[in-house]
């Protein structure tokens, strides 16, 4: 059932309908991510799922999205938020039912707006029917050749194969126990024990996930991000970290050069289909020259620019980020993404009101404090800010209505990342509450029980956070957001690929696009003189202070200008 706010949308906007015909759309893309658990309920029981997706899609038509990207719907036991895949040929119970994600899709292109489906090369779930027979096999079985299983060393060989640390903290072996209960082989996971790393020099594992490939590329996905791309390929030596730089692509188990001829085998399969599919790559790196290197013409299409994403509230910090991404895409050709958060990064909105508004998962703390009002101004400036550089876009679900981060319950946290830390880190469940949709008290019109409890707990404080809400207010977040993709898609300077840098002063970061916008963000503590121009398009501060002669930009504002 559509809601009262999803029909409006439908009458009020039917300009959000993007092309569907375009080669090139992935370019400039605006790509909203949507969590499924999290999104929006159908079925009534208190977690998101494809029904409540289904049901949503005018609201995704209405913001003006070119593509919506899908955090893992597979089988999941959930020990990782669903990066814990069970079987990739089906949907988790708890979402919907294979049908349904293919009715899904066909309605999602029926308004103009593509699939992007998340594929997890690195591991498995310790469920999968591959691990499960690996660990009845025995060892040296052709089962075990699958994953990274080894006997340990020491004389009982008691002790961890090597000493990788994992990305969540901690060890990254775990022993097994034979049948008659004595201690068996190791087994590696770089994130958690229910996550057993996948061999890659191994020709199943490769066959397998190119027909994964196949079957959700058969099935009308225009696209595929890759979780953490540059993991999957190990030494097969495994050899020690030695604490020191590695000359490149020879580190142990990230950015290994073999993992290239991968991605060009994936890029050949998504070639073999009509219309433009994408690979889109998670990669975390600070060279970026090896970055780079992703991008080639016959490799993937994208990739996130995280360090946009993890830069603090300063002009000199997020220009030089802005110019570095560019620097490193130009030689391939290829698109930038500009990325402000996702499920795993702490919300704009509480990022930025603090007085370390950079991101690093290691700082990552219960209790810190965050003023909300200065947030808010500065997640609207780099929304703004984002939105009118050249390349593309990904909006997390949420980001458009100014949600803050949430520091839930200990004893509700599902996120693995707070245990392995000892309980010291509030992990990544905060930014993953379910959204609110209407009404004035949880939860919020995220289901259609309004005495069903959410999956996580909704703040008492988020009434005038709904979509409803803010669909009434001229002000709000998510009306700067539509009016914001509104002027990206119709302004041709906008979708033109040239940037121009503007000296506005040391505080200010001024570029143009095209003949005739302007895009300026003014990051310190005081006004700055506005630079001739005919017109505001659009301003993430009220537009009334910006008329006049003589009017100024406040701080923590950005605005769109026509010269």
């Amino acid at each position: 059932m559509r809601s009262s706010v999803d029909t409006e949308v439908l009458a009020r906007d039917s300009r959000a309908v993007p092309a569907t015909d375009d080669p090139l759309w992935w370019r400039s893309a605006v790509i909203y991510q949507v969590y499924v658990r999290s999104f929006a309920d159908g079925s009534g029981d208190g977690t998101g799922d494809l029904a409540g997706v289904r049901q949503r899609l005018p609201y995704l038509k209405g913001l003006g999205v070119d593509a919506i990207w899908f955090n893992p719907w597979y089988p999941s036991p959930m020990a990782d938020g669903g990066y814990d895949v069970q079987d990739y040929r089906d949907i988790d119970p708890r979402f919907g039912t294979l049908e349904e994600a293919e009715l899904l899709i066909q309605d999602a292109l029926a308004l103009g707006i593509r699939t992007i489906i998340d594929i997890v090369p690195n591991h498995i779930s310790d469920q999968h029917p591959w691990f499960q027979a690996a660990l009845a096999a025995g060892p040296g079985s052709p089962e075990r050749e699958r994953f990274w299983f080894h006997p340990g060393k020491g004389e009982n060989g008691d002790e961890m194969p090597t000493n990788w640390v994992s990305s969540f903290q901690g060890d990254t072996w775990t022993r097994t126990t034979n049948p008659d209960g004595t201690p068996g082989e190791w087994y590696l996971h770089l994130f958690t024990p229910q996550q057993p790393d996948l061999n890659w020099n191994h020709p199943d594992v490769r066959r397998e996930h190119e027909d994964i490939l196949r079957f959700w590329l058969d099935r009308g996905v225009a696209g595929v991000r890759i979780d953490s791309a540059a993991l999957p390929v190990k030494d097969p030596a495994l050899p020690p970290l030695n604490g020191s730089s590695y000359a490149p692509g020879t580190h142990p188990h990230l950015d290994r050069d073999e993992l290239h001829d991968i991605y060009r085998d994936w890029r050949r399969v998504l070639d073999e289909y009509d219309g433009t599919r994408v690979l889109v790559g998670e990669v975390w790196l600070d060279d970026a020259e090896r970055f780079a290197r992703y991008l080639r013409p016959d490799e993937m299409h994208t990739a996130f620019n995280f360090d946009f994403m993890t830069q603090p509230w300063s002009a000199t910090a997020l220009r030089g980020s802005i110019q570095r991404t560019l620097t490193e895409h130009e030689p391939m050709g290829a698109p930038a993404t500009w990325v402000l958060s996702n499920h795993d990064v702490t919300r704009p909105v509480t990022r930025y009101g603090r007085s370390d508004s950079a991101f690093a998962f290691a700082r990552k703390r219960f209790g810190t404090p965050t003023d909300l009002a200065r947030g808010t101004a500065r997640a609207r400036a780099a929304a703004m800010l984002a939105a009118a550089l050249p390349g593309s876009m990904y909006i997390y679900q949420g980001d458009e209505l100014g949600l803050p981060e949430v520091e839930l319950p200990r004893d509700v946290i599902e996120d693995p990342m707070h245990f392995r830390s000892g309980g010291v880190d509030p992990g990544r469940d905060g930014c993953r509450v379910p959204l609110p949709w209407a009404g004035t008290r949880a939860p919020y019109g995220f289901g259609p029980d309004p005495d069903v409890a959410t999956w996580l707990p909704q703040p008492p404080d988020w009434a005038d956070l709904t979509v409803d809400a803010q669909a009434r207010d001229a002000a709000s977040m998510l009306s700067l957001y539509r009016a914001a993709l509104r002027i990206r898609r119709e302004n041709p300077d906008l979708r033109d690929d040239r940037l121009h840098w503007l000296e506005l002063g040391a505080d200010v970061l001024a570029f143009r696009r095209g003949e005739r916008t302007v895009s300026m963000t003014n990051l310190g503590p005081v006004p700055v003189p506005l630079p001739a121009h005919r017109r505001v398009q659009l301003a993430s501060t009220p537009m009334s202070s910006l008329a006049g002669s003589g009017a100024a930009l406040p701080p923590d504002s950005t605005v769109w200008l026509e010269v």
